[in-house]
Order: C-alpha cells, then sequence, then structure tokens
C-alpha cells in the first residue's frame, strides 16, 4: 500500500509517469509515456523506483522480484480496485489490459506490457468519470485516501469533478447504504420422498441444455447416487453412497441433478460440500444452469462458509472511525470498503473479494476485518440488520442448496447446531472426498500451544495494554446481558482472572530467555526442553517433534500446574454458559428474538471454549500427569505429541498435540449418522489397483466403515482416452537429491513444452531453490514463471494467472496441486520432483502401524499421483505429458495411473525430445516451436 508521498509526486500528471514491469531476470523502465523502453538490472530498476514513483502492477511482487523494501508507487491494481470493485482480473499487467479491451502480445513480453501501462490507467480514470451509482459516497472515500497520502487520490478526486476548496468532506459510512435483512418464520421439517433413477436422467438432460452431448457416464453416475436420496430404514443408518468418477465424467451436474430434486420434492435443503472455498464458487457457478434468472437463484443457493470468511460491518467502521490517528488504514479501508459497497454476499475468502488485495493492503486491514475470533456481539452491534453473516444464515434455511465446505461441516458438527445457524441437514454431498480424512482430522484435533492459548486469552479480554486495536473481550460482549443479574458479573471477574494465567504477549521471547511466567509458559517452556532435547538435529531451522513418553520431570510437574489454572478458568466459563442458558428458559416469554440468539450464541461460545478446547486441554494433561491411565488393553484413541514449529527457521509456535488416531470416527457420530443420505465423490477415491482392498481403504478414509449399514459402492471410469492424449514418463538417469541435477530437468522440461508446466515439489526448499535456479533461463525464453512460496501472491491468485496465461509456468507444493483445475493448453506438462511419500512424522507412524502398514502407505502415495496425474486432462481435446524425476519409483504404485497408459522409464534427454515432439505434435506448435528456439536477442527501444 502507498503510504508516503511527496507533494511533486501528488501533483505530476499522468503521461509524465515513469512505467516499471519487473520479472525475476531484468525489469523494464520508461522514463514517461513516450519514452522508449529500457531492459535494466534489478538494481538500476530499484533505484529508479525510489527516486520517483512509477506505474506498475502489484507493488508487493515488483519489489520481492527487484529484492528491494516496499517503495511508493502508483500501483494500478488498487486503481482497479477502487474503479471496479468485486471484479475479476488477473493481477498482471497483461491480465489487466486484456480485461481492460487492449491488445496484448500473445506471449511473455514485458516490454510490450510497460507500455500498456498508462493507457490502462486513463482507461480506469475515465470509467470513473462516468460512474453515477453512489458517487458521493465513493468521493467521501477517495478524499479519505487521498488526505492519507494515496498515490491515486489526486487522480481519483479529479475524475470524480471533487474540489476539496470550501467542501464538506463527504461521508464514509457505506454500512448505512446496505439493505437490510429480515426474519421470518423457520421452514418445517423436509419431506421423505424418494427419487429415481430415470426422473434424475431427465433432470440431467434438463440441465445440460436441449442440442449438447449427453454423456452416458454421466447419466450413470447421476442415477447411481439416488439410493443417497431415498428415506432411510433406521436411525443412525444413513443410505450413504461411494463414487468415484473419473475425470471428465461431468460429477458436478450429475450429483447436481439428484439433489435438486429431491431438494424441491421435500422442500429441504442439500448441502453440497468440497473441500476449498474456491471451488465452492465453481459449483455455484454450475447452478446457473438449473437457476438460470439471477433472483431465483438467490432465494434457491446459497454459499455458506465459517463466520471468520465474511467481513465484519462493526470492524469496518471501527476502523473507518479511527482513521484520523490511524491514516496509515485509510488506503486499505477504503478499498474494502469500496468492494463493501458492491459486494454480492461480503465473502472474504473466495467469494468476490480480489484474491490478491490482502496482498497490496496488508492481511490485517483484510482478514483481520472478518469476525476472526468469534468476539461477534450479535444484537448488540448498531449493523446487526446489515450484517453480511446474519443475511447468509438466513437465507440457508430457506435454501435448497448450500453449497458448504468440509470445514464449516465438520465445525457444525462439533459444536452442534444453534439457533443462528439452520437445523443440521439431513442429506449432504461431499464432494472431493478424498479430502475428507483430513478436514475432520483437522476438525477434531486439539493444540495446547502457545498461539492456541493466546488467541483463547483475546477471546477472554480483548485488547490489552493500551494497545489499538478491535478485539473486543467477554466483558464487552456481556455487559448489557448481565446488568440486572447478582451473579453473573462476579463470574465474568473470576473468568477474566483466570484468564490472565495463559500466555500474554511477548511470550516466546521469553520461552527462548528462560524467562517463562506463569503455569502455562512455564509448561510451554519444560515442553520445549523436552523437544530440543531430543531432537537429532535441534538448530537444523525446521520443526521439530518428539513423543511425550518417557515424559521428562519438569513436564510433568509443569503439566499438573497448568491443569489446575486452566481448571480455575474452565469452571467459571461453564457456570457462565449454564446461566446465561438458564434465562432463556426463565425468561422465554420476554426475550426479544434477537436479544434470544444473542444470549444463546454467547453461552454456546462460553460452553464450545471452555469445555471443547479448555476440556480437551485438560484431558490432555491429566493423560500426562498419569492421572487418567488408558485402558492398556485398549486399542488407542488418540496420538499425542510434543511439537516445536518453525517458519523459515523461526520458532512460532509450541506445544502438545493430540489428533485422533482415525478422526473418522468422530466425523461419522457427529455427521453422518444424524443424517438420512449421504454421498462422498471424487475423481480420486481409490488409489487405482481395482481392489475390494481399494475400496476398504476408500471406506476407511470417508468413515463409511463405522456405519451400521455397508455403502454402496459407484465407479464411473474417465471418457478420456489416455493412451492417446498423454504420455506418462519415469527419469532414470538424475539424482533426485542433487538440485542442479533437479533444476536442470525443470529448465530444459519446460521449455520443450513451450510452458504451459506445473512442476510439484515435496518441500517447500526445493522449490525454492529450483526456482532460483531456473527463473531468469525461463523469462529470457518468454516463459513467466510464477512459485508458491516466492511470489508475494496467495495460491488461488497464482493458479488464476496460470490459468489466463497460455504459456506461463507455476511451480508448487500439494497445497497449488489441490487448487488447480486449468483445462485446455495452459497445463500440458506436470513434473513431480519426486515420489510423494508420506510425511514420516510420528502421527503417520501410529497411523501406518494401524491401519496396514507398507499396504496403507503406499494407498497414500498412489493417491497423491493418482490426483497429480488429474491435474493432466479436464477435456476431451487436452493433450499433456507427465513426468517423475525419481528413478526409484517402485513398479508397485504405477496402478495410481491409467491402465491404458504406458509408463516408460528412459533417460533425460528422451524425456525432453519426446516431450517437445508429442506436445508439438498436438498442442500448440507454434508456441513449442519458439520456445525451444532460442532466447531473445537485443534490447527493444
Amino acid at each position: 500500500m502507498n503510504e508516503t508521498g511527496t507533494p511533486a509526486q501528488r501533483s505530476v500528471k499522468l503521461a509524465e509517469l515513469p512505467a516499471l514491469v519487473a520479472y525475476h531476470g531484468e525489469a523494464v523502465w520508461l522514463d514517461h509515456r513516450d519514452a522508449p523502453a529500457q531492459r535494466v538490472s534489478h538494481g538500476t530498476a530499484g533505484l529508479s523506483a525510489r527516486a520517483k514513483a512509477p506505474l506498475l502492477v502489484h507493488a508487493p511482487s515488483t519489489a520481492r522480484r527487484l529484492r528491494v523494501e516496499r517503495f511508493f508507487a502508483f500501483d494500478l491494481l488498487e486503481l482497479y480496485a477502487f474503479v471496479r470493485p468485486a471484479s475479476f482480473v488477473l493481477p498482471t499487467p497483461k491480465g489487466l489490459a486484456e480485461t481492460l479491451g487492449l491488445v496484448v502480445p500473445p506471449h511473455h513480453d514485458p516490454v510490450a506490457e510497460a507500455k500498456l501501462l498508462h493507457e490502462c490507467a486513463r482507461l480506469l480514470l475515465t470509467e470513473l468519470m462516468a460512474q453515477s451509482r453512489q458517487r458521493r459516497r465513493t468521493t467521501g472515500l477517495a478524499w479519505a485516501m487521498a488526505r492519507a497520502g494515496w498515490a491515486w487520490g489526486p487522480f481519483v478526486l479529479r475524475a470524480l469533478d471533487f474540489q476539496a476548496e470550501g467542501a464538506a468532506a463527504p461521508g464514509i459510512g457505506i454500512w448505512d447504504d446496505l439493505p437490510e435483512w429480515s426474519d421470518g418464520a423457520p421452514p418445517p421439517e423436509p419431506d421423505h420422498l424418494p427419487i429415481q433413477a430415470d426422473e434424475t436422467r431427465r433432470r440431467l438432460a434438463e440441465l445440460i441444455g436441449e442440442g449438447a452431448e449427453q454423456r452416458a457416464a454421466q447419466a450413470d453416475f447421476a442415477a447411481g447416487l439416488t439410493p443417497a436420496f431415498c428415506p432411510r430404514p433406521e436411525e443412525d443408518a444413513p443410505n450413504v453412497v461411494l463414487a468415484e468418477a473419473g475425470t471428465g465424467v461431468g460429477k458436478t451436474l450429475g450429483y447436481i441433478a439428484p439433489a435438486s430434486l429431491w431438494a424441491q420434492r421435500n422442500q429441504g435443503p442439500v448441502w453440497i460440500s468440497t473441500y476449498t472455498r474456491h471451488l465452492q464458487h465453481q459449483i455455484d457457478q454450475e447452478l446457473d444452469r438449473l437457476y438460470p434468472n439471477p433472483a431465483q437463484k438467490a432465494q434457491k443457493v446459497v454459499i455458506r462458509k465459517g463466520r471468520e470468511n465474511y467481513l465484519c460491518l462493526l470492524n469496518l467502521a471501527e476502523m473507518g472511525g479511527q482513521l484520523t490517528s490511524r491514516p496509515v488504514d485509510a488506503v486499505g479501508f477504503g478499498l474494502v470498503a469500496r468492494w463493501a459497497m458492491v459486494t454480492r454476499d461480503g465473502d472474504m475468502v473466495g467469494g468476490d473479494f480480489p484474491g490478491w488485495l490482502p496482498d497490496l493492503i496488508g492481511q490485517g486491514r483484510t482478514f483481520a476485518l472478518a469476525d476472526r475470533r468469534g468476539e461477534c456481539i450479535y444484537a448488540a452491534c448498531p449493523h446487526y440488520t446489515r450484517c453480511f453473516i446474519e443475511r447468509s444464515a438466513r437465507r440457508a434455511k430457506k435454501a435448497e442448496i448450500v453449497i458448504a465446505n468440509h470445514a464449516l461441516v465438520m465445525i457444525q458438527a462439533a459444536i452442534g447446531s444453534s439457533n443462528d445457524e439452520q437445523r443440521l441437514p439431513t442429506r449432504y454431498v461431499f464432494d472431493e472426498g478424498h479430502h475428507l480424512f483430513s478436514a475432520t482430522d483437522s476438525a477434531f484435533a486439539a493444540h495446547l500451544t502457545g498461539q492456541e492459548m493466546a488467541d483463547l486469552r483475546r477471546w477472554l479480554l480483548g485488547a490489552e495494554g493500551g494497545r489499538s486495536s478491535r478485539a473486543r473481550g467477554l466483558k464487552r460482549r456481556l455487559d448489557d446481558l448481565i446488568l440486572d443479574d447478582a451473579e453473573m458479573p462476579a463470574l465474568v471477574d473470576a473468568v477474566l482472572q483466570a484468564a490472565r494465567g495463559l500466555v500474554s504477549e511477548g511470550w516466546q521471547q521469553r520461552l527462548a530467555e528462560n524467562q517463562a511466567a506463569g503455569a502455562a509458559e512455564k509448561f510451554l517452556y519444560a515442553v520445549r526442553h523436552q523437544v530440543l532435547a531430543r531432537s537429532s538435529a535441534p538448530r537444523s531451522g525446521y520443526s521439530l517433534e518428539c513423543a511425550c513418553a518417557p515424559l521428562e520431570p519438569d513436564v510433568a510437574l509443569a503439566s499438573v500446574s497448568l491443569d489446575r489454572a486452566l481448571g480455575a478458568l474452565m469452571e467459571p466459563m461453564l457456570a457462565l454458559a449454564a446461566k446465561l442458558m438458564r434465562r432463556l428458559d426463565d425468561e422465554s416469554e420476554n426475550l426479544e428474538s434477537a436479544e434470544r440468539q444473542r444470549i444463546d450464541a454467547m453461552a454456546r461460545g462460553l460452553q464450545r471454549r471452555g469445555d471443547m478446547e479448555v476440556g480437551a486441554w485438560r484431558a490432555m494433561l491429566k493423560a500426562l500427569s498419569h492421572q487418567q491411565l488408558p485402558d492398556p488393553d485398549a486399542a488407542p484413541v488418540f496420538v499425542d505429541w510434543f511439537g516445536l514449529e518453525r517458519n523459515d527457521g523461526r520458532e512460532i509456535d509450541v506445544g502438545m498435540y493430540r489428533h485422533f488416531l482415525d478422526p473418522t470416527q468422530p466425523f461419522a457420530d457427529a455427521v453422518m449418522k444424524p443424517a438420512h443420505g449421504v454421498v462422498v465423490t471424487s475423481a480420486t477415491l481409490t488409489d487405482g489397483t481395482g481392489s475390494d482392498l481399494a475400496w476398504m481403504g476408500a471406506e476407511a478414509r470417508a468413515g463409511t466403515k463405522h456405519m451400521p449399514l455397508p455403502a454402496y459402492r459407484l465407479r464411473v471410469p474417465s471418457p478420456f482416452d489416455y493412451a492417446r492424449q498423454t504420455r506418462v514418463f519415469i527419469v532414470t538417469d538424475l539424482d533426485k537429491e542433487d538440485l542442479s541435477q533437479v533444476a536442470a530437468a525443470y529448465r530444459t522440461l519446460f521449455l520443450a513444452a513451450g510452458g504451459g508446466a506445473l512442476g510439484l515439489f515435496t518441500a517447500i526448499q526445493r522449490l525454492r531453490e529450483v526456482h532460483r535456479r531456473i527463473a531468469p533461463a525461463l523469462e529470457e525464453h518468454g516463459l513467466n514463471l510464477l512459485a508458491q512460496h516466492v511470489d508475494a501472491m496467495d495460491n488461488a491468485t497464482l493458479i488464476d494467472i496460470f490459468r489466463g496465461d497460455v504459456d506461463a509456468c507455476l511451480l508448487g507444493t500439494d497445497a497449488v496441486r489441490d487448487g488447480v483445475d486449468v483445462p485446455g493448453n495452459a497445463l500440458r506438462l506436470i513434473v513431480f520432483d519426486r515420489v510423494p511419500w508420506p510425511r514420516p512424522d510420528l502421527l503417520h507412524r501410529a497411523r501406518k502401524s494401524a491401519f496396514g502398514g507398507t499396504a496403507y502407505e503406499d494407498q497414500l502415495t498412489r493417491l497423491k499421483l493418482k490426483q497429480a496425474f488429474g491435474r493432466l486432462i479436464r477435456r476431451a481435446d487436452d493433450h499433456g505429458v507427465f513426468v517423475l524425476l525419481d528413478k526409484a519409483m517402485p513398479s508397485r504404485l504405477l496402478t495410481a495411473f491409467p491402465p491404458d497408459v504406458a509408463v516408460e522409464r528412459i533417460g533425460l534427454k528422451a524425456v525432453i525430445e519426446q516431450t517437445a515432439a508429442f506436445l508439438a505434435e498436438n498442442v500448440n506448435k507454434a508456441t513449442v516451436r519458439a520456445a525451444i528456439s532460442g532466447p531473445r536477442s537485443g534490447v527493444e527501444p
């Protein structure tokens, strides 16, 4: 974000601004609009940018590529976010120019991109001049931002025709302009009428549309799901369908067909849950087929996420009220407020909020504006009737299709339904079902760590020490609810007093200096000491862990003291929750619905935090102190260990960790058994072996083995001709531990493909080192190289850029692999650095021992390979190559690939030649040949 600027910088004319485009190997600088482009070194570009603020796109990424600190600049993305809030654009010069309708070079060309920047700015300012909707409020925001030194402020105010002299400052309270929601009667229980396979096929045909290709595999898939939409035979015995649909089957429309039929017939919702928030919006787009009328769709379809995903209007208003004392926040406030004026639903994560905006203005000025700590004051909030979260929750009560994510479903199940959420669904569809195990593992785990205790302290005490913060503590949230009660104020005071025994600000430094204060910090210090003492490489810079047993005496003593301190906190928390719940009964006739909801939410929050969080911590500590010895004849339920988390060598957390050995057991009990019908679907439910053991593994990972009735099994193979469309190579003459060889392989393979390549890594450090070695060479050949953990962008933004640039290359780890859905030529090569064996940590070791040893480990590895290969071919006309740089790949894992694909083990030279030939023949011949012909020569004028 642009924090400062001189008067000369603020009064400069647009044509006089320099322009800057920076990539990893070079930078291009224009002194002004009509000046010739100059290719310059990073050092020269950095010095020039500090001397005269340039036009650029994505200031943080530019600064990182120049390897300099953030500098004052005219970032076109900031201007775009102001002029076109809630609108998609790729955050690159080429992406911005394309969105504005300019002619752009077909390939990566920084000189041509730099020459487009002035015209991009002119078009945006011209567009702003023509805008009339909410013009006064827009002007108010621009005025506040300009006073704080926003680079674009003078340009924007001129475009809005605002003269500061003699004019009253326009208001910035955009929250007053938002529509209000209204409550309605709760819907009745849904009916239980079944649906039939033939009508499901007809509904699918309607969704696809007349004249469109009818795919038999997709129709078979849709019809095969109907058992999940029949009445269950008995309590706690839902009808469960495990459905593996190969890539290209069209599973989204396949499950929408029976789900929508059931919802409409029975007047009840079907919850469709997927793994990532980004995928929620892809499903939402598919539902345009079912509800082509936007107004009808708004009533029938709701995207539901956790509260921490939505903008909190109270947080935004408080931020706006502090701009006089904190002008540094003005630009971030203004850009978020502009988005809030037009957003569909206030969703800041995966919705219409620009994924690149937090990179520009900071996480604290974006995501921190959401209710990330559960500090909502509900009906006491002046913006309650306009709240995005409350509106979404109410719409979900009457919707036919609710698009959720696994994390939200797990949280709802863990804490139970409450009055501000609709009753638990009777029908679920879990898409991306291969992620259910990891989602449940996270949801039902307990971490007694410094960060978790600090978070609880903030939730209870709010801002401390006179610091400027929007954190609202328990007292502020409860004050007006307990004024007329004789006992509750004392309970609140007891909670707050006990909360001061949790770790406080600066705890990490005190642990490092042996200055731990209080029971909580002394426990963490003892745990840290045990982890470091038992590590073989304590100074490695990586995260460390060790088993709890045998327990060091200092840890045992500290655990008893901490258990006692947590008991003093837990008791008044639960007593306060009980008092609040009792008030709901005692005053049921007098409480307004909004006040009832607020009391209920506060009581449940205290109960959840007190019982499920503090109670879980106490159970962990009791296990350490041997106050609760496990039954030696019983199978273990939990896996406990101590851990020290580091990021780039810096310690960020320490404590005790507890995970269920089999987290699908609580998932089955809390989610599936109360439901009537469940679909679990994915392209990679099984590991590709085709055996009954593969299905048993899928049932174990999905939790259906804990159901009283066996799950229906459905497998619909992919319609793609993989033998014709793909090649799979294993490189036999490369040392995967020699990063110079690995980097050379990535470079030459990416060039052979002419871009459109995804490089996957099993370790972040390997990714960074390969990126450092190959980025300049690729850019010399006109290929833009993107990288997770390198570029100053979030993963979704990197994938969007990769998808939008047919010749770009992307490096990433598991998170990128899972989020990539790139049909067409933009992804034509995948290179994996080595076999993706599971990380050999203590949790995996315990599960490997319990779930089948090497066979279990092989299943997990096959699934990762299968999922990675599945990214390659997304359409019938796609072609691509998959390369593994690991000659030690066991033959038993090759079933991860389609059976009709011949896997070739050959040397790197032959792989490069065959990759280039296959893609040149089947993809974009001009693209591939241009890339392998050689680097650009000369300096363009």
